[in-house]
Formats: C-alpha cells, sequence, structure tokens
C-alpha cells in the first residue's frame, strides 16, 4: 500500500520551517498574486524562490507553488513571468485556470489541477491526465466510496484534504464576498462573511383582518446558531486507515493563513497517524491522542467533512471562531544566543516571564521551538519573574536574533469560550 505525501501549506519562511522540522513530505505557498491565499499577507516573493527551494530540496521534500485563482485578459504576461521565474525551483503548480494550464503546457511545467476546478469524477480526472496533468485534488464534496472510485479509474495521482477549514460554497467557488464587499473568493480576497452572526429583518408587512400590520419594521431575529453558513473545519484523524487505503496520493493540510505553531502541530500528528499506519501501529486510542494534540491550536468544531456522505445541519459550527485548548502570549524578542551554553537572551517587551513557563520561539531560520524555563537569570541574579524593559536569559534551543518569544497558556474554555474562542487565531 502506498504510503501518501503530507502536503503542508506554508505562508512564509517561519511556517515554511516548522512545517520541514514537523516532517511534511511536500509544502506549497504563494508568490503574492494569482493564488486563493492573495489577501491574506501569507505569500512569499519570487526572490525567496531559491531560499524555499534550497531548504525543500536538502530534505528531499517537494515544492508546489499556487497559481490557482482565475486569470483575466490582459494578465497573461504578467503570470507567464511568475510562471517562467518559479519553474526552475517547484516541483509542480496548483492552478484551475485554463489559461494558467495552456502556459504550464507551453513551458513545460509539471501541473496539479486545484479543487477550484471542482472534479469530482473519474471522466474528468482521465480527461485532465490527457491534457497533462499530473494530480488531481478532487471536490471536497467527494465521500470516501468516490474518492476510491475515482482513483482507481482515474490514471493519475489523487490529492485530497484532510485537515482545516471547510467553505460553506461548492469547492471554495463562493461569490458572496465579491458580492457584498467587492472583494472576490476566486481571487482570492475572500473577507469570509460566511463566518459573521446575521440578523433577519422583516421587509414584508402582512395585515390582520382589519388591516393593521402584523408586524413593525423594526421586527428583527438574530440566527441562532451564532455562525448559519459557517462550515466546521475537517479532521481526518480518526479514519487515516480508510484513506490511505482508498489509495490518495497525497494528504492535504489546509492552513496558508495560519501561524507557524499550527502548521508544526497538524503536520507532526498527521505525520504520526500515516507513519503508524505504515508500521501496523494505529489505532483509535493515538488517533484520540493525536485529535487532543491539534485542538491546541487554532480550530472551529470538527467534522468528517463529507467523506461519509452529503452535508447536513450537522457539518455547521456554533462557533465564532477558534476552540483552541492552548493560546500564545508575546513575550518578547531574543536579543542574543549564546550557542556554547544552549542561553538565549531574552528582552521581555510584552507578557512578564516567569520561571515553570512553557516558552515557544518563532523564526524564519528557527521555525518552532519549544521550551520550559527552569531557570531564569539576569547575569548573577536569580530571577523569579522578568517584566516589560527588563532582560532575562534561559536554556533554550537553537534560536536566533531577532526571533519572538511567546508563552503558552492553557485556555479557560469554560469562560473564554460562551463567545466561542473570541480573540481569533492566537
Amino acid at each position: 500500500m502506498r504510503k501518501p505525501e503530507i502536503l503542508a501549506p506554508a505562508g512564509g519562511f517561519t511556517c515554511l520551517q516548522a512545517a520541514l522540522d514537523a516532517g511534511a513530505d511536500a509544502v506549497y505557498f504563494g508568490l503574492g498574486t494569482f493564488n486563493m491565499r492573495a489577501r491574506s499577507g501569507v505569500n512569499f516573493k519570487e526572490e525567496d524562490l531559491p531560499e524555499i527551494s534550497r531548504r525543500c530540496r536538502a530534505r528531499g521534500v517537494k515544492a508546489y507553488l499556487a497559481l490557482n485563482a482565475i486569470m483575466f485578459e490582459g494578465e497573461t504576461p504578467s503570470v507567464e513571468k511568475t510562471l517562467v521565474a518559479a519553474k526552475p525551483f517547484v516541483d509542480a503548480v496548483i492552478v484551475s485556470d485554463w489559461g494558467v494550464i495552456a502556459l504550464c503546457k507551453k513551458h513545460s511545467v509539471p501541473y496539479h489541477v486545484s479543487t477550484q476546478m471542482s472534479v469530482s469524477n473519474s471522466e474528468s480526472v482521465r480527461f485532465l491526465a490527457r491534457e497533462g496533468a499530473s494530480r488531481v485534488v478532487l471536490a471536497r464534496e467527494c465521500t470516501l466510496a468516490e474518492v476510491a472510485e475515482i482513483v482507481r479509474k482515474g490514471g493519475i495521482e489523487i490529492e485530497c484534504f484532510v485537515h482545516g477549514a471547510q467553505c460553506v460554497a461548492e469547492s471554495g467557488r463562493c461569490f458572496m464576498s465579491h458580492e457584498a464587499f467587492g472583494k472576490s473568493a476566486c481571487r482570492g480576497e475572500c473577507v469570509q462573511p460566511c463566518r459573521r452572526r446575521y440578523l433577519v429583518q422583516a421587509v414584508d408587512f402582512f395585515e390582520d383582518d382589519d388591516g393593521n400590520p402584523v408586524h413593525e419594521s423594526d421586527t428583527r431575529f438574530i440566527l441562532e446558531p451564532r455562525t448559519v453558513m459557517s462550515a466546521r473545519d475537517l479532521c481526518s484523524l480518526d479514519f487515516i486507515p480508510d484513506l490511505v487505503a482508498a489509495g490518495i496520493a497525497s494528504f492535504k493540510i489546509e492552513g496558508r493563513a495560519r501561524n507557524a505553531e499550527y502548521v508544526k502541530t497538524v503536520v507532526a500528528a498527521y505525520r504520526r497517524a500515516v507513519d503508524a499506519v505504515a508500521d501496523g501501529t494505529w489505532s483509535q486510542a493515538l488517533a484520540a491522542e493525536l485529535t487532543t494534540d491539534v485542538k491546541r491550536v487554532f480550530h472551529r468544531e470538527f467534522s468528517r467533512g463529507m467523506y461519509f456522505g452529503r452535508p447536513g445541519a450537522d457539518q455547521f459550527t456554533s462557533a465564532e471562531n477558534s476552540l483552541s485548548s492552548e493560546l500564545k502570549r508575546h513575550v518578547g524578542i531574543v536579543i542574543d544566543y549564546f550557542a556554547k551554553a544552549g542561553v538565549a537572551q531574552v528582552k521581555i517587551q510584552d507578557r512578564a516571564l516567569s520561571v515553570g513557563d512553557r516558552v515557544q520561539i518563532h523564526g524564519p531560520t528557527t521555525g518552532v521551538a519549544e521550551t520550559t524555563v527552569r531557570e531564569l537569570r539576569r547575569d548573577d541574579l536569580v530571577l523569579e519573574t522578568a517584566v516589560r524593559g527588563e532582560w532575562a536569559t534561559f536554556t533554550a534551543p537553537r534560536c536566533r536574533v531577532g526571533d519572538k518569544v511567546f508563552a503558552v497558556e492553557n485556555r479557560n474554555l469554560e469562560s473564554s469560550g460562551r463567545r466561542a474562542g473570541q480573540g481569533g487565531q492566537s
């Protein structure tokens, strides 16, 4: 049975390093335009391509460039320029526009068909294979039985999402953001109106037998649950063996707009799950353990997506935002690192740092490093706590000047959860 690729999101160098350290087999990323996260600020630049390639190839990890937004008339030269610049540094590009496919064929660039094309049957897969596609990312609406049949009949690699946010629209092709705010989801600009709470107000006024209005113009209803169009997040950890058995070539993790902690935690969980299936040690107990792990970072209520049936009311979340069991508080930045002693010197800028705190250090080269503060010092002075404006040293994994330091806290979902994760990604 073929071991599937674990494909991780990378919205910047810190996330890229976190994905590599967590055991990703491949990463996907954008270059600022013509991808489905164009507005999120989590994209690389063309000049970053050599470094992305260097890091990935040093680990034997594949790099895929997302060019999966629709292309308008007049934009061909810009997209073609990006494609040609990326070709030496990537293993494939992810596309959804036939014009971009034509450019890939023109320049002999391997391409994967994005889920944005809503491919949901083997006939479409075979057609795309004849057009030169080397992989198809199926529509998220496909059931597991359908996926297995498409894999069997399609003739090329099939990629499926296994974790992360899901869109209420078919394969994410939504027009609501554009209609309401002039920001097109199909151009990577979605402002996610589906995640918001809504108010219904009557605009027609029925009359009783005497001609009197039954309700006034200020009659309003707040829709409950809070988010009536907000889909639950996908989590596949408890049925990974079924996905492997279906013959899926690549397990895709959503989250290019997520932080490095999310990337490292989720990729590591799926790495363990896939490896356990391969060596025969997978169990429901392991799945439960790994699910608890991924609940530490950003997530909405979990579901099994549509792998076991089309969506119903149970596919929608009642949470406004993240239900993570942990959150991070910014402490400060690394101002020096003493490699021989394995000690970091940190300038405290926000939250105080105390002995016993669990901390994470994030940086473009460091990725995500984690440790517990066992001893806190300032020169010869032993501290219990260092506060804003002070500096302190503690034993830490290898990190770099300028890296950000965070304290990790357990979250009280009893109180903060009343608003279901108010505060967003931590």
